[in-house]
């Protein structure tokens, strides 16, 4: 089982005793996703966005619709806007159970796999895999199926669904926010590397949630923008060894988005009793770890059911499904939180409302300069080590951010260079 999302390697070249440098190779070939959509309808841009990722299709279809509806002057609000939040509660849920328990736990118990990890700690899986099917189950009822939804649109939803199917979910929720309670304090005693680095952290800040599909983009480090000003602090660029392009702040360099950074700048937000979990896991208002990005992954979890049984909780189905569409010509943004970090999407649509031109900027390239900055100093520090145990922890170090790298299915080769 590879464990992680997409393809690439890891070059890491060591001279006279140091780590010179370290590339996270991604090479998988261009998927050209902001191409072909130029010339579509914007009402085949949620269905199109969504196969970006089988992992976390929400979050591209959210910052999708957002930015469209953004740019033809609409407002979401009421029932409609709790729903979106509610799918989004199953996506976090789904994709984070996924990577905690069956791609990073093994790491720190020192199985090659999950498959060789449920040989001992098989009731762990068993769990894990209940919170997965819960968060796909939550996406199923309000998307319409569990990978790829197809019931998102600009302004709604085709379909809302009544209260009556909303209670089984409410009731898989409560034993799933058991499970993830007791899936942060099993991964808070894992052995955690003494490692801190001093991020830049990047998220949405809403007034007063924690953050799922608006908010203003911040930082540790002062910045309080909106989120069309994003090409105004941030630049892309091209490098030789990946086809993803790297994200920096401009005239700062390389930032962290993603569970440590919506903690960090959102803790005030998480309601107290999942404040009072993370202290009991170790963790303050702030995390610089990304070892322990595992537990504020799992306290995530814990918050999205919560919230989603808020949201199940105060639901009234609303009269429409979507509000009207009257498409304009007209630029667009949008900005979410995928699991891994903040999902950017900017639109320029005609008249008739076909997309002129598309561009999205996914997370993990966002974090593609803190990894590779991790990777050195990590390595730096374990060079008297044999090959095959840096070998490991470089891997664990790239885990650490659940990286889907093009969103696919294959990981690591990894190449060592000693001179």
């Amino acid at each position: 089982m590879t464990r992680v999302e997409g393809e690439g390697a890891l070059d890491l070249q060591i001279k006279d005793g140091r780590v010179s440098s370290a590339q996270l190779n991604i090479f998988e070939p261009p998927r050209l996703f902001e191409a072909l959509l130029r010339g579509r309808q914007v009402a085949e841009l949620p269905d199109i966005v969504a196969r970006i990722c089988g992992i976390c299709p929400i979050a591209y279809q959210m910052s999708a619709v957002h930015a469209i509806e953004n740019a033809f002057g609409i407002q979401v609000g009421g029932q409609l806007r709790a729903l979106r939040r509610l799918v989004y509660c199953g996506e976090w849920i789904g994709s984070h159970a996924l990577h905690v328990v069956m791609l990073h736990a093994p790491d720190f118990l020192g199985f090659p796999d999950v498959i060789q990890m449920a040989r001992e700690q098989g009731e762990a899986v068993r769990q894990g895999l209940a919170l997965k099917k819960t968060g796909n189950e939550l996406m199923r009822v309000l998307g319409g199926r569990e990978i790829h939804p197809v019931n998102v649109r600009i302004g709604g939803f085709y379909r809302v669904p009544d209260r009556v199917e909303l209670a089984p979910v409410a009731g898989q929720l409560e034993r799933a926010r058991e499970l993830a309670v007791g899936l942060v304090r099993w991964v808070a005693a894992f052995d955690f590397p003494d490692f801190e680095q001093d991020y830049e952290f990047v998220a949405l800040r809403h007034a007063d949630e924690y953050p799922f599909n608006e908010g203003r983009i911040v930082s540790s480090r002062g910045m309080d923008i909106d989120v069309a000003d994003y090409d105004s602090h941030f630049e892309e660029r091209h490098v030789a060894h990946s086809t993803a392009l790297h994200a920096l702040v401009k005239e700062r360099g390389a930032y962290l988005v993603g569970p440590l950074a919506r903690y960090a700048l959102n803790f005030d937000r998480l309601p107290q009793s999942v404040q009072t979990l993370a202290r009991e896991a170790g963790l303050g208002p702030t995390c610089r770890n990304p070892f322990r990005s595992i537990v504020v992954r799992a306290l995530e979890i814990v918050y999205a059911c919560e919230e989603a049984l808020r949201l199940i909780a105060a639901y009234e189905p609303p009269a429409l499904a979507s509000v009207p569409v009257e498409t304009r010509a007209g630029t667009g943004f949008g900005c979410t939180e995928a699991p891994r970090g903040i999902c950017w999407h900017r639109y320029r649509c005609d008249p008739d409302g076909a997309i002129v031109e598309a561009r999205i900027v996914p997370p993990t390239s966002q974090n593609q300069p803190s990894i590779e900055a991790d990777l050195v100093a990590v390595a730096t520090a374990m060079l008297d080590q044999p090959d095959d145990v840096l070998r490991d922890r470089c891997e664990q170090t790239i885990r650490n951010y659940d990286p889907c790298i093009s969103c696919s299915a294959h990981f690591l080769k990894l190449s060592l260079h000693r001179a």
